[in-house]
């Protein structure tokens, strides 16, 4: 059950702490008194939208906590599924900015929504004359035909058990998901291995390549010089070569001396 309720910066409430007895409560007031408004900051930790719009001051964030006291719920699977820590006086709080951007906490563990609605429906039932009660709900229903047929022990190995088999589930799951992993990697490193095979490597050989790609890169650079060296050694006007051959003609001419 609630046992305290705690607003701030919301609506017309700049701050409000409202404590609830293990009796009937009951707050009265005449119209535009603030009955909604409470109700509204309600909702906002058992899930519902939240709106900038409901900030009374935009510059700070609005903040509501409720603390329920849990004892006796069987809701101890519900936050080992979750990993979130049980506590028999649990307290819930929704925060939301100036950006209507909000964050939800149970016991000081951040949740989703999902996870929010989903343990406070277990506590709260709001209802009017125009909604279900919760005795509708198939939940709701199976939990009273539990109750009233005393099967509360039995319930409760069937659900350590449930749990137990969810773990060694999940468990199977990741070894199986592994094992795929494992075999794909297998075969990739096997694929791999045969391109090294084929490409018969030699020591030495990465030298090898690195000189050819230094002269491939430098290819028309050599050319060019290659170029110029042969028209200075064969040109028409300056060739080293026709020099060259008129000396050795000359030299021959007196070597016979």
């Amino acid at each position: 059950m609630l046992t305290r309720l705690h607003i701030q910066n919301y609506a017309l409430i700049d701050e409000a702490d409202i404590t609830f007895d293990s009796r009937l409560s009951i707050i009265t007031g005449e119209t535009g008194a603030g009955k909604t408004i409470l109700l509204g900051a309600l909702s906002l930790i058992l899930g519902q939208r939240a709106d900038a719009q409901a900030l009374l001051d935009k510059s700070r964030k609005c903040i509501v906590e409720g603390e329920f006291r849990i004892a006796g719920k069987r809701l101890k699977d519900f936050f080992s599924a979750n990993d979130i820590d049980f506590q028999p006086l649990t307290i819930i709080r929704r925060e939301i900015n100036s950006e209507g951007k909000s964050r939800a906490f149970i016991n000081d563990t951040p949740v989703n929504l999902s996870v929010l609605r989903e343990l406070t429906s277990m506590l709260v039932d709001i209802h009017s004359q125009h909604e279900t009660l919760q005795v509708l709900q198939p939940e709701f229903q199976l939990s009273l035909v539990d109750t009233f047929a005393g099967n509360e022990k039995l319930l409760e190995k069937y659900q350590s058990c449930f749990s137990v088999h969810k773990k060694i589930s999940s468990d199977l799951y990741e070894l199986e998901e592994s094992e795929k992993k494992s075999a794909a990697d297998l075969d990739y490193f096997r694929f791999q291995l045969n391109e090294l095979d084929s490409a018969n490597l030699k020591a030495g050989e990465t030298e090898q390549l690195e000189i050819e790609l230094k002269t491939l890169q430098h290819a028309e650079e050599i050319r060019s010089a290659l170029g110029a060296a042969i028209h200075i050694l064969s040109g028409e006007q300056v060739g080293v070569t026709s020099q060259l051959n008129n000396l050795l003609a000359q030299l021959n001419s007196v070597s016979k001396y």
